[in-house]
Formats: C-alpha cells, structure tokens, sequence
C-alpha cells in the first residue's frame, strides 16, 4: 500500500473520529440543556402561532411592531384570564365542598359505608387497608417529608412559564428582522421555497394549538354537562381533568374517560353507565366530526405517523413532548415536502400528451392524406 493510501485511510479515520465526537458532545449538551431547550421549543410554537395575529394587527390599525406585540399578548393574557376564572370558580367550590366532606367519606370508607366504603368492601381493599394501616402511615410519614422539593418545582414550573412568555414575546417582536436575514442570506431560488415554508409551518402550529384546545375545552364542557345531569359530585374538578387530558393525543380521551366513569360509578351505577355510553359517542363524534373539520385542515398527517411521533416525544420530554409531537412532525413533513426527496413532494399537475394536444394554426382531427 503506498502512502497515498495511508494518508487516505488515516484522513478518513480522523473524520469518522471527529463526528463521533461531535455527535457525542453535541448530545451531552442537549442532555445538559434539555430544560432551556423545551422552554425555547414551547416559546417558538407559541411565538409562530400568534405571528399572524400581530402581522395583522400592525398591517391595518398599529404600526408599531412593539404596539401591535404587546396588545395580542395582553389580548391572550385576557381570554386565558376569563376562561381561568371560568374554570376556577366553580373548581375551587368543588375542592371546597370536596374538603369539607373529606373526613366524613373517609370515617364512611374506613367502616365500609357509602359508595366508596362499599367499593373498598366488595373488593377486599378495606382489610387490606386496616391490616397494613402502620405501613401506610408511614409511607404518608415519608410523602409529607421532602416539602422542600415540591416547593422547588413550583419555582421551577413559574420561572419556566415566565421565561417561554418573555421568549415567545421577543421572538415576535423580532420576527421580521430574523426572517428578513434568512431571506437575505438565501439565494433567489431559496427565497421563495423558505417563504412557502414558513407559511406551511405557521399555518400547523397556529391550526393545532388553536384546534386542539378548542376540542378540549368542548369535551370539559360536554362532560361537566353530563356530570351535572347525573348528580356527580365534583363535576368541575372532573371535567377539568378530562378537558387537561383530552390535551394529549391518541391515549388522552381514553384517560379522561376513565377518570370520569369511575367518578360515575362511584356515584352510583346509573350515573357510570350514563357517563360511559356519553363517551363511547362524543369519541366516535371526536374522531370522524370535530378532528377532520378542526385539525385536518392544518396537519394532514397518517395514523401510524402520529401514534411514532407521539412515542419518541414522550420518551424524549414527557407529557410536553405528547402535546408538541403532532405539529412537529407536520413541521418535518412540510421540510420534507418542500427539500426532501421528490417521492415526498405533491406531484405538478398533469401535462396533456404531445400527441393529443392540438397544434397552433391547424384544427385537431386526422391529419390530411396527401395526394
């Protein structure tokens, strides 16, 4: 082998070295940031969802960039301060009620009276519960220590909520600068690819967000009404809970439906039948009425793309990832649509055949015989 191959092989061994190496760091850095990334992910989906809303609001009645940013946020701070309060009223009269009349289910569960008593009786739990009642005081014991760490993650939730607010904030105030430079920087071919993109993109992020919450906040709706009718109690904190997890895609009606048909049956047995045939409908109404008309509009993606999404992103950051997997992959679809290869892009509309297309100058028919 003569040296030239030597210097070949070593130069490519070092480049198969230096990927592997940058491939590792550039994993632990993402395993050491994840946090500030989510954040920035959460701020980005937010900040390309409510663009639109302030390009309009600056192109018709402000045209201050900065004017037009702070009044859609204040605007959104607003409906999500009413449909709060919509929502907390009631709750906090249910957690209430709820806590008033704790110690009397629990004296109720522990002699085995009243539904939840009866429940605990029928299937063994409450000789479970007082035969091993030292165990459980003492894992209550030990639940009640670490306070400091509950306290920390409350810290924690609140300057994350701030922070994705002051990042999806300046990321719309600087939407036209930053897209402006991309644009610049591309070439005049690229210019107007980037643009449709952009455009696929907002149009998923904004159609999801807006569609999914819409469908939640019917389904929390539908099931406080349901809950109500058959004299559940608690039927703001349930349908809060279904509505949270109606959030999540493909398990999260599922959840919501259990949630609720084990408050009815509790409740008695009329009312868990009631609430399960409630559910087996309005998800058959979910699946084929309000998800086409909501979401297919804006994320046109197949069954198994969505259930390997939603998988890898719970895996990869929990119930957030759950939320976010769905317009992410619609966004990796539009990229692949537009640079990927030219099996992933929407074939151009049919040309005529040479053949069968009439020539300028001459009427389409049989040729004429020459004499």
């Amino acid at each position: 082998m003569s040296n030239a191959d030597d210097r070949a092989t070593a130069r490519r061994a070092l480049i198969v070295i230096g990927l592997v190496l940058a491939t590792a760091l550039a994993l632990a850095f993402v395993y050491a940031t994840h946090r500030v990334l989510i954040w920035i992910v959460v701020a980005a989906f937010f900040a390309v969802a409510l663009k639109p809303a302030v390009d309009r609001l600056q192109s018709r009645f402000v045209r201050r960039r900065a004017a037009a940013t702070l009044l859609v946020f204040l605007a959104a701070f607003v409906v999500l301060a009413v449909v709060a309060t919509v929502i907390l009223v009631p709750l906090l009269d249910d957690v209430g009620r709820f806590a008033d009349r704790a110690p009397e289910m629990l004296r109720d569960a522990r002699a085995g009276r009243g539904p939840l008593g009866q429940l605990l009786e029928r299937t063994g739990a409450r000789r479970y519960l007082s035969d091993h009642s030292e165990e459980l005081r003492d894992v209550g014991t030990g639940l009640r220590q670490p306070a400091v760490v509950v306290l920390r993650g409350i810290v924690e939730t609140i300057a994350g909520l701030v922070t994705v607010v002051v990042l999806a904030y300046l990321m719309v105030l600087e939407a036209p600068r930053i897209t402006g430079g991309v644009l610049a920087a591309a070439g005049d071919g690229e210019r107007e690819r980037l643009r449709r993109v952009g455009r696929q993109v907002s149009r998923t992020v904004t159609g999801y967000l807006t569609g999914n919450l819409l469908i939640s906040v019917i389904c929390g709706a539908l099931t406080f009404v349901v809950l109500s009718l058959t004299g559940v109690p608690f039927a703001g904190v349930i349908a809060l809970l279904v509505a949270v997890t109606d959030l999540i895609p493909l398990v999260g009606a599922t959840l919501g439906a259990v949630i609720a048909t084990g408050a009815g049956f509790l409740h008695s047995p009329t009312a868990g039948v009631i609430v399960i045939v409630f559910f087996v409908v309005y998800q058959q109404v979910e699946n084929h009425l309000l998800q086409p008309l909501i979401l297919s509009r804006a994320v046109r993606l197949n069954p198994l793309t969505v259930l390997v999404s939603v998988l890898l992103a719970v895996q990869l950051a929990g119930l957030l990832g759950a939320l976010l997997a769905i317009p992410a992959a619609g966004i990796v679809q539009a990229l692949l649509c537009e640079y990927g290869p030219s099996r992933f892009r929407p074939a151009p509309p049919a040309e005529p055949d040479d053949a069968a297309r009439p020539r300028r100058g001459r009427p389409a028919g049989p040729a004429p015989q020459e004499g």
